[in-house]
């Protein structure tokens, strides 16, 4: 029997999926008239197939390879980071995965709001900025002699902290630099970094934990944070549009907006339910491998780090090999087929009798990861709103940081209660049930959703002066409707319903006329009148467009539009 493909959409399909959309990650061009070629991209008219294809874009080439050289540092720092404190038992150890990825999960909404907010190459220079020079304090701490554990997991998570201000950012920038559908092959691009990075960073730490000592993984570290600095100062930008004064959100205000539109947002909140049933589980490979290569192997830290090596090989085969499989297999048959794959090896590596052996199943596990990472991000990126991209992948980040930090953390613990073969037979068994339940829950469609901006919805007219701040806003559409449409009409409506909730409405409903039973009225309120421009301008996507114009369609004649403000209240 094959594995289930994403649902077909039926007539009131979720995130606006139009009937006929391929699956998450399908190089589909953008429709809009209004879509231009990222500056410094390649153009859309190249092979878009190729899996090396956003390459030929120099602001991407560059910025790719500069965060190589910052991930390379990354795990070279991580091996030090992890055999640095392998003789405090593998609570200690795993905890080190801990520090690293618990300020995504904590720090990740507001920053993506802070990213969809301010000058996101501004922000990330900053960012980086921070990391060097925690990345120099680790250093000098273990140079002297005063590193502890307690330092260590503290600098190990400010420099999360570094990384929860870059996620949402460096991803939201990716549609920058390069056309839409290259989307998919940028993103494995980014997987393909993170593990070449991987299969070379940790022989490397290794390497230099056996020549030199803990210290010079931490300060090739702090240096590799200055290569990404040159290259984002290299990167010139286009100007990027500034918000009309009357559309410009607040903090609060652009985090709730985001809340809204992920409860609202079927489609994305399928994708962040599949990340959960995979990382926390996971995690407890890369939490416990230093321990399993250390006991059970009996390796030394080059050794580990050739462990890592082979996970990172198999990351970077798979990656190559994903345009292909992605032309066969469905995005939800993708993650059940990894998600089955990484179990086995999960299952498996603790069996194994020495370190030649295990480097097969790890090789297998490191394409697995990357077959669900790269699914994932890519149906991200590719259903996401521009408008909410940031704060809808600091959601994704979230999830997945978080499910990482606190699955560490708890198999640390049951490893070293119920040892590590116990412990990673369990996590092997929850995703094995995490795989098969995309027999009934896979991921939705939306791989050709039209995100740009459209225009259409006439703005309102005024006669009263209006702030931004003025507000809550209530809207009211009147349609005219036969009868022998109002079936189809309602239907219709549901689906404009999310639209409206998605951009900005925090409450909606549809009456009918009892003295007129063809009048139907939409009804819909709004926080505040810089938000209802927003709907109007910076919110209102060509996949909104086509959801309201299909319910239009449905309708005789142009509908009435009425804008009030809630009365004031009386004096005294």
């Amino acid at each position: 029997m094959a594995a289930p493909s994403s649902p077909p959409p039926d007539s009131t399909p979720p995130d606006n999926t139009p009937s006929g959309s391929t699956l998450p990650g399908s190089t589909l061009p953008d429709s809009s008239p209004t879509s231009s070629t990222p500056s410094g991209s390649a153009t859309p008219s190249g092979s878009t197939g190729s899996a090396w294809a956003p390459l030929a874009a120099r602001a991407f080439r560059a910025l790719w390879l500069a965060q190589f050289a910052s991930n390379l540092g990354t795990w070279v720092q991580s091996v030090g980071a992890q055999w640095l404190l392998l003789d405090h038992g593998p609570t200690v150890v795993a905890l080190v995965q801990t520090a690293g990825t618990l300020p995504v999960f904590l720090f990740a909404l507001p920053a993506g709001v802070l990213a969809d907010l301010a000058d996101r190459k501004r922000l990330l220079v900053w960012a980086q900025l921070g990391m060097t020079v925690v990345a120099a304090l680790l250093a000098v701490a273990t140079f002297t002699g005063g590193m502890t554990p307690g330092l260590l997991l503290t600098l190990t998570f400010l420099l999360g902290c570094g990384s929860a201000l870059v996620g949402p950012a460096w991803q939201a920038i990716q549609p920058e630099l390069v056309p839409r559908e290259q989307l998919k092959q940028a993103s494995a691009l980014g997987a393909v970094n993170m593990n070449i990075a991987r299969a070379v960073g940790p022989a490397l730490g290794g390497l230099l934990v056996s020549l030199a000592g803990v210290g010079w993984t931490f300060a090739l570290n702090a240096a590799s944070f200055v290569v990404i600095l040159v290259a984002l100062q290299l990167w010139r930008r286009p100007p990027q549009a500034r918000p009309n004064e009357t559309e410009r959100e607040h903090a609060v205000a652009a985090v709730r907006a985001g809340v809204r539109y992920l409860r609202h947002a079927p489609g994305i909140r399928r994708i962040l339910f599949r990340s959960m049933l995979f990382v926390p589980a996971a995690s407890a490979l890369w939490a416990l491998l230093p321990t399993i290569s250390a006991q059970v192997l009996h390796l030394d830290s080059s050794g580990y780090g050739l462990m890592l090596g082979a996970l990172g090989i198999g990351a970077v085969a798979g990656a190559l090999g994903l345009p292909a499989a992605a032309q066969r297999v469905s995005g939800t048959a993708m993650l059940m087929i990894s998600g089955a794959v990484f179990a086995a090896v999960t299952a498996v590596l603790p069996l194994c009798p020495n370190g030649l052996v295990a480097a097969f199943p790890l090789v297998l596990a490191g394409a697995a990861w990357i077959g669900v990472l790269s699914t994932l991000n890519a149906a991200m990126q590719l259903t996401l709103a521009g408008w909410v991209r940031a704060r809808g992948l600091a959601f994704y980040l979230v999830v997945f940081m978080g499910g990482q930090a606190f699955g560490a953390a708890i198999w640390g613990v049951v490893a070293g209660y119920a040892g590590l073969t116990i412990t990673m037979f369990v996590a092997a068994g929850l995703l094995v049930l995490g795989a098969m339940t995309g027999w009934w829950w896979p991921l939705y469609d939306g791989g050709n959703l039209d995100r740009s901006v459209a225009s259409g919805w006439a703005d309102p007219s005024l006669v009263l002066e209006l702030r931004p701040t003025d507000g809550p806003v209530l809207v009211q559409i009147e349609y005219r409707v036969p009868d022998d449409r109002v079936d189809d009409f309602t239907q219709a409506m549901t689906v404009v319903e999310r639209s409206r909730r998605r951009t900005g409405a925090t409450s909606w409903g549809l009456h009918r006329d009892i003295a007129d039973p063809e009048l139907f009225l939409e009804t819909f309120q709004v926080p505040s009148w810089s938000e209802h421009l927003a709907q109007h301008h910076s919110r209102y996507t060509g996949a909104d467009h086509d959801v309201l114009d299909r319910a239009r369609r449905l309708a005789e004649g142009e509908p009435t539009v009425r804008h009030a403000l809630a009365a004031p209240s009386p004096p005294g």
